[in-house]
């Protein structure tokens, strides 16, 4: 959603009757860029989200739950010191540039004495914690103007808004006689005023039934539309209207006031599962395909090994005929020698290479402890292969099964399997939860009363069970299945096993009344 001035400015409008007077009681940081606050106002309690990740920068009211971390990080921690129990004085905007400013002063305080200033301009985006004189005291990433920003952003600096070369709608008349030719209507009110996104300018060119030609009384009608809507933010006669793939504000055909922030709470929630689920998925997959590819490396340097014990009953011949003609061969150091080949019914000629350092003999001894070591190497290198087959089986039915899943509850079930599956618990980086690779000492109850079950659905008073993983199909199979029960799974490719259960009837037949 394009979260611009606008948008913010009818969040802000909303939260200075909820919030403005209301005590800060509790502050979380359930993720690194997100920052949450329990405020009490009004005989009512509110949560407050902060978020400043560059895909979901937004700030709105909440009550959607989120998990917090046991051990807070530091700047949350310095946001308790300095804001818990004060009280929210006052809420404003910078114009329609995208920062929210909020004030907050101590119960011995009549005026400000702490800003937190939110910042919500993309990869930028921040929060900000300023003391007196507009001291930064800290805030949420630290900007230097060496790697390329704009500003410097450490404790003890001078805050300074961003620059910007855009100016305040408000100003539109300055440039009413100096537009440019080459541009279109859109393309130059996003590019010169600030807080104004694209989807917003193109909705509204449509709704006014204007062209998108830049002229002087296009020009000077968009901009007013813009500033009497700005102004009708403030008197709440405001909706958000639903595009393709997105949201924008527009004057209100309802009565009914616009609740915002729930509504874009929603929203942001909505997207952010969405985002978790494949921010999950995608770990799982990279950890079992980095797993999958040491494995299946491993198989190359097996099957080298055996193509190479292939040839060891050549190397047997080659000792045995060494040993044979040995006092005919020279004891000389020499690279090759060509001998009749006895085993064949025509005696013929085959050519032995030598290791040129050492004499016949000994290269007689050499190869046939190179055959010997091949033999014994066969056996052990088959099984290995085997077993390593199985693995390779095995990670590609989780990599289906990761594929395949549909909500965080699919992933969270494969997530248990990988801790508890024998292909995997030797890892030194066992899969810690959503991906991180840290290791974890696993707590799973084999009798999980939780654990979710097969999938179920009745056809013609005939039950039916789905397994959805490895675990759901070995407990169908092994466990639930009876043996009149039928059977079904696709040949040689990983899926679903699948139980009709028969009640015992010797033959089924479907309704088809």
């Amino acid at each position: 959603m394009a979260f611009d001035g606008l948008v913010l400015n009818t969040i802000v409008e909303e939260l200075k009757n909820h919030l403005i007077g209301g005590k800060v009681q509790k502050i979380y940081q359930p993720s690194q860029n997100e920052i949450l606050f329990s405020v009490y106002s009004n005989g009512l309690q509110y949560a407050l989200c902060l978020n400043v990740s560059s895909n979901f920068y937004c700030a709105h009211l909440t009550t959607s739950k989120r998990e917090n971390p046991t051990v807070a990080p530091n700047f949350c921690m310095l946001l308790r010191k300095h804001l818990i129990n004060s009280k929210i004085t006052n809420i404003y905007t910078n114009g329609l540039e995208r920062i929210m400013i909020i004030e907050f002063s101590d119960d011995n305080e009549v005026l400000c004495n702490k800003k937190l200033i939110i910042e919500l301009m993309g990869k930028y985006s921040n929060i900000l914690l300023l003391g007196k004189s507009n001291v930064i005291i800290d805030a949420i990433k630290h900007f230097s103007t060496d790697t390329g920003a704009n500003r410097n952003i450490f404790p003890n600096e001078y805050y300074e808004f961003p620059t910007s070369n855009k100016i305040d709608i408000s100003n539109y008349f300055e440039l009413e006689n100096k537009l440019p030719i080459n541009t279109s209507l859109s393309d130059f009110f996003i590019n010169t005023f600030t807080g104004i996104s694209k989807s917003f300018i193109e909705y509204t060119i449509k709704t006014l039934k204007m062209s998108d030609d830049l002229n002087k009384e296009n020009y000077k009608n968009l901009a007013k539309y813009i500033i009497n809507l700005k102004e009708n933010i403030v008197l709440n006669n405001v909706e958000l209207i639903k595009l393709d793939n997105d949201y924008t504000i527009s004057y209100s055909s309802s009565k009914e006031p616009l609740q915002a922030n729930f509504f874009l709470d929603d929203y942001y929630s909505s997207r952010q599962i969405e985002e978790q689920f494949l921010t999950y998925r995608n770990s799982l997959l990279n950890f079992i395909s980095a797993k999958l590819k040491k494995i299946e490396k491993k198989l190359v340097t097996l099957n080298n090994k055996l193509e190479e014990c292939s040839h060891m009953e050549k190397y047997k011949l080659y000792g045995e005929l060494l040993t044979t003609y040995l006092y005919q061969i020279p004891k000389e150091h020499i690279s090759h020698i060509t001998l009749n080949n006895y085993y064949s019914n025509d005696m013929a000629l085959i050519d032995i290479p030598l290791d040129i350092s050492i004499l016949p003999n000994d290269n007689a001894k050499k190869y046939f402890k190179k055959y010997h070591k091949l033999k014994n190497s066969y056996s052990i290198v088959q099984e290995q292969k085997v077993e390593l087959e199985k693995e390779i089986n095995y990670l590609e039915s989780i990599v289906y099964e990761i594929q395949s899943a549909v909500s965080t509850k699919d992933l969270d079930n494969v997530y248990d399997e990988i801790q508890e599956n024998f292909v995997l618990n030797n890892s030194k980086n066992k899969m810690n939860y959503k991906g991180n690779t840290k290791t974890k000492k696993s707590k799973i109850s084999k009798n999980n009363s939780n654990a979710e079950k097969p999938i179920s659905c009745t056809i013609d008073n005939f039950k039916i069970l789905i397994g959805r993983n490895n675990k759901q199909n070995d407990e169908l199979t092994f466990k639930i299945a009876n043996k009149d029960d039928i059977w079904f799974h696709v040949k040689d490719i990983h899926g679903s096993h699948v139980v009709l259960q028969t009640n015992r009837q010797k033959s089924i037949t479907r309704n088809n009344k």
